[in-house]
């Protein structure tokens, strides 16, 4: 029996008809590009209450947006006879159309009303000034007429059951709770970008209204203003460990809010970029924000930051999708080495400072989880009486206690940020009382970092100065191994760092970098061999150097277990607070913890 294979494709018999689409088809493809989900559609209506002027826009949503977004703003309104072309495509008040490069509003394509309107069941309540209002509803793309209606002011837009016209497209949304959280966070964006205004957003599913965000105008300067609209947005902790951002370069302006590396997250939840007061999700610009923070954070944790690029319109294009979230610049290498080297200024300028998360850790690692409180005051005083053994467990601490500390600090050290040492505990975290509370270092962690930056500044004048090795240290490697060190000799030499073949696959270190003093070589050379491999080839030159030299900077290190002299430890304090960039390690971790007097008080319940 023969077997005919199905016949797939098109009859080539027949030719294909080209047809012109209605309207309603039109719209209902477009809607498939701007509004993916009920997020999308409220970005849209928002945008547009912010281009027509509103001071205050309150969104309402019913089951995560799909049957029910109300957008209500007291924007200048549309006016009665332009109602029916405002859900018109490629209808808009925001450009005229002879240049598509010198945009100044969020919205300028005319596409979001009719696409709404094609794929739901919407409807426009708008009053202009000095006119009465009106209303127009569009159900499936039939539009009806317009109508008399009652509104103060502004504009008032209901989109009712999204995607009813389009059902497929509802088995694409995820869960209410899933799509009630992008809405949020899509009118927190915008709500950071918009400090002046009031944005509301409200819930109102099975009957019961609840505000899930509000964020009132904020008032002052606009560097004010935004750091005020962040501490309601992104909390207080974001406002209390963020460092202002405000730098230009060749008509690129950036400004905003950067957290310090010891405030970061473990996923990409919380940068938020503008560009030209639009929120964006641009690659270029978060790969620009992970470079500024690769020197100080781990690569399992990610920066918190709140940026705005501002420049002539003319020097960037947003019309490269239709929902305006990519943008692309005239200059993107220009725009990337503004907010590298804009961040790593401020984080320079940081200096010891670490987040003030660290210290409420710590202290809520220090309180019982499972035990009440037992305060010295709800015990019935007794008679303290002194036994002989008593005396000498006392007299012993103290002589314990006395041995942990040498050479006391000046009083007026305690006036300085990190203070004056007063004790080495487990023989690598030092102690620090300042004038308002104790300071807890990471002894290693800190002077890894020193030697880290020590590093970097020779290698900034032009080379670090090696130490010869009266013998040089012979390490046997694999051959692949060797000749990957080998490959990078010339760079290695201007680290300070000497190699030779040995032959087969064994190298010679003749020069260690002088700042280390006697170091394991074959350890070096391992990490060193580390820090090349997971960079790999395809890592800029610079990251890769910045890699080998966080890894030397370890072996030069005050090593955990060392006992330090009173001394010792204040002139690690003295260099933290005079050094960029010390209050986290090489890998992010933080080098100090502050505790206020207060904390502790309340800590033993003093308070």
């Amino acid at each position: 029996m023969t077997m005919t294979a199905p016949q797939i494709g098109r009859d080539s018999t027949q030719r294909p008809v080209i047809r012109q689409l209605d309207e309603a088809a039109i719209n209902r493809i477009a809607a498939g590009e701007v509004v993916e989900r009920p997020a999308s559609a409220v970005k849209e209506l928002v945008e547009n209450s912010i281009d027509a002027g509103a001071t205050r826009i309150e969104v309402t949503i019913a089951d995560g947006g799909k049957t029910l977004i109300r957008v209500v703003d007291d924007g200048c309104g549309i006016a009665a006879t332009d109602l029916p072309l405002a859900l018109s495509r490629h209808a808009t008040s925001k450009i005229d159309g002879t240049d598509l490069l010198n945009i100044h509003s969020f919205g300028f394509r005319g596409e979001a009303l009719p696409s709404l309107g094609a794929v739901g069941r919407l409807t426009i309540t708008s009053r202009a000034a000095g006119d009465t209002a009106e209303t127009i509803q569009v159900t499936g793309g039939t539009m009806g007429p317009v109508k008399p209606a009652a509104l103060a002011r502004g504009t008032q837009v209901d989109l009712a059951d999204l995607f009813y016209a389009t059902p497929a497209r509802l088995k694409f949304l995820r869960t209410d709770r899933a799509e009630t959280q992008a809405v949020v966070d899509v009118v927190r964006r915008l709500a950071m970008a918009e400090p002046f205004v009031t944005m509301i957003l409200r819930d109102t599913t099975g009957g019961d209204e609840r505000t899930l965000f509000r964020a009132d105008a904020e008032t002052g300067h606009m560097f004010d203003a935004l750091g005020g609209r962040l501490r309601t947005v992104l909390g207080r902790d974001f406002a209390d460990n963020a460092l202002a951002l405000d730098a230009e370069r060749d008509g690129f302006h950036l400004t905003g809010f950067a957290a310090l590396p010891t405030f970061s997250k473990g996923a990409a939840v919380a940068q938020y970029l503008n560009v030209n007061g639009r929120p964006v999700r641009d690659r270029m610009l978060l790969g620009a924000l992970r470079a500024a923070y690769m020197d100080v954070m781990s690569r399992d944790r990610h920066p918190v930051a709140c940026l705005f690029v501002d420049c002539d319109p003319t020097l960037v294009d947003v019309n490269v999708h239709p929902a305006k979230s990519e943008v692309r610049f005239r200059d993107p290498a220009c725009v990337r080495g503004l907010i590298v080297s804009g961040i790593r200024h401020a984080l320079a300028g940081a200096g010891h400072r670490s987040a003030t998360t660290v210290g409420h850790a710590t202290l809520a690692a220090m309180v019982p989880a499972d035990a009440p409180r037992v305060y010295q005051m709800d015990h019935t005083a007794r008679p303290q009486r002194f036994t002989a053994a008593s005396m000498t467990f006392q007299s012993g601490f103290a002589e314990t206690h006395a041995a942990r500390i040498e050479a006391p600090a000046a009083p007026e050290d305690e006036a300085l940020p990190l203070g004056a040492a007063r004790a080495q505990l487990h023989e690598n975290y030092i102690l620090s009382q300042t004038a308002t509370g104790l300071v807890i270092v990471d002894a290693h962690a800190a002077h890894e970092r020193l030697v880290y930056e020590a590093l970097k500044d020779q290698m900034a004048a032009g080379r670090i100065a090696g130490q010869a090795l009266l013998i040089p240290e012979i390490v046997t490697l694999s051959p692949t191994d060797a000749d990957l060190l080998l490959g990078v000799a010339d760079d290695l030499a201007l680290l300070g760092l000497t190699i030779e073949p040995f032959g087969g696959g064994a190298i010679a270190v003749r020069e260690t970098p002088a700042i280390l003093g006697t170091v394991d070589a074959r350890r070096l050379i391992l990490d060193v061999l580390d820090a090349l491999t997971d960079g790999g080839d395809t890592a800029p030159l610079r990251a890769r150097i910045d890699a080998v030299l966080s890894r030397v900077a370890c072996h030069g290190s005050v090593r955990t277990g060392r006992r330090m002299s009173g001394p010792e430890m204040n002139a690690l304090l003295r260099r933290m607070e005079a050094t960029p960039l010390s209050g986290q390690c090489n890998h992010g971790r933080p080098t100090s913890v502050t505790l206020s007097l207060a904390d502790i008080d309340r800590l033993f319940g003093r308070t």
